[in-house]
């Protein structure tokens, strides 16, 4: 992946636009001719019986499978910022940290509040509590020069942390029917991993080798097979302050991939839902949309101006209180995780997992026009060069390529 600022501009730029696209696509095929043959590919039986699920469809492959290799990224990204990144002290923590709280927290509460607290929707409080991080920054590119690289640098944080708290929502919400011999194997390959690293271990392959390992006794013990791939992440060596570490070479080969293949191809398989006859008093519709338009815009902006004006953390330099602003509503764009949160908090009601698509599809829309409106009509500060630089680095890993 090349290090030109104008060409990872040009790659995080296309990416947003692939997902937008797959998401289009994917309606489109949903609401035409083509709907019947869109399902019936999704919904094809692929591959030998697996643990705990059998055959898996298409578009089982899609949300356990290809997307732990999404998990493995979030899970190396979150590690790489922990321990030398822009989460690696307190202070650079607590703005984040509460602003990813709040946003997370109060689109929960409106969903709630706006299906009455029913008990056979409440699953989907977590619906609109996620960030896509891929779309939002999208938007950021969209942008172009106009989007300041201090409020691109804290949005990405934020997601990032909000990312922290999804996989942990997962694990602990939409988990059943665990299995105790699977969940001892898993734990047995953790420690043999960490082992690995403990023991100076350099080389990928015997660490791919494991995620492979878990992410298969995961599915078998009844947790979300996804979250291996953040579990997995934990272990592989970082090397902290080395170019050339094992988590680092990962973490930048598989960035195309996940960017540019496995999330839009999650887009087209999760997006396409059927507009004809939709309910629009829904009240799982409402609540997701609600949650992440509005509840997402007031919890994080509104967490950010607490924490600064209380003076428990810096407001970031160069940016702009319209900007911050701004920033707050791209939050509320929640595509891929609320979607993927969507499916799993209604299994057996396929209305409601129409309803929540659709939800976060609007949701989401209305995020990205506002957030998008309001950057663009607000002229940012010049930039500190190294935030700049920093902020190039999002989508384009922090080191050359090297040989795994």
């Amino acid at each position: 992946m090349s290090d030109d600022p104008s060409a990872l501009q040009k790659q995080e730029k296309f990416a947003g636009l692939l997902l937008i696209a797959a998401a289009a696509t994917a309606l489109v095929l949903a609401n035409s001719g083509a709907s019947h043959a869109y399902h019936a590919v999704l919904g094809a039986k692929v591959g030998p019986p697996m643990p705990h699920v059998g055959v898996m469809s298409v578009h089982h492959w899609i949300s356990d499978g290809l997307m732990a290799i999404f998990f493995l990224l979030v899970g190396l990204e979150v590690k790489r910022e922990w321990y030398d990144g822009r989460l690696a002290t307190a202070a650079q923590r607590r703005l984040p940290f509460v602003a990813a709280a709040a946003g997370m927290v109060v689109p929960a509460l409106i969903y709630l509040l706006v299906t009455g607290f029913e008990p056979a929707l409440m699953r989907g409080w977590a619906i609109p509590s996620a960030t896509d991080i891929a779309f939002a920054v999208g938007v950021l590119a969209l942008l172009g020069a106009r989007a300041n690289p201090a409020v691109k640098l804290l949005l990405v944080t934020i997601a990032v942390v909000d990312d922290i708290g999804a996989v942990i929502i997962i694990a602990l919400v939409y988990t059943a029917d665990l299995s105790a011999i699977a969940i001892g194997t898993e734990a047995v390959i953790l420690a043999g991993m960490a082992a690995m690293n403990l023991f100076g271990v350099r080389r990928l392959w015997p660490y791919l080798i494991g995620v492979a390992l878990l992410w298969y006794f995961m599915l078998a013990s009844g947790i979300h097979a996804t979250v291996a791939g953040v579990l997995a992440a934990l272990t592989i060596p970082l090397g902290r302050g080395e170019k050339r570490s094992p988590l680092k070479r990962l973490e930048h080969g598989l960035h195309p991939w996940v960017m540019f293949g496995i999330m839009p191809l999650f887009g087209l398989a999760s997006a396409g839902v059927a507009l004809r006859g939709v309910d629009l008093a829904n009240p799982v519709l409402i609540g997701i949309a609600a949650g992440l338009f509005l509840g997402k815009q007031i919890g994080v902006f509104g967490a950010i101006w607490i924490t600064i004006k209380a003076g428990a953390a810096s407001k970031p330099d160069h940016a702009r209180w319209s900007e911050l602003y701004g920033a707050s509503v791209l939050c509320g764009i929640g595509f891929t995780m609320s979607l993927f949160i969507g499916a799993l908090a209604f299994p057996s009601s396929p209305a409601e997992v129409e309803a929540a698509k659709i939800g976060t599809l609007a949701g989401s829309l209305l995020s990205a026009l506002l957030g998008y409106a309001v950057l663009h009509f607000t002229a940012p500060q010049a930039a500190d060069e190294a935030e700049s630089a920093e902020a190039r680095e999002i989508f384009g890993g922090d080191q050359p390529e090297d040989e795994q």
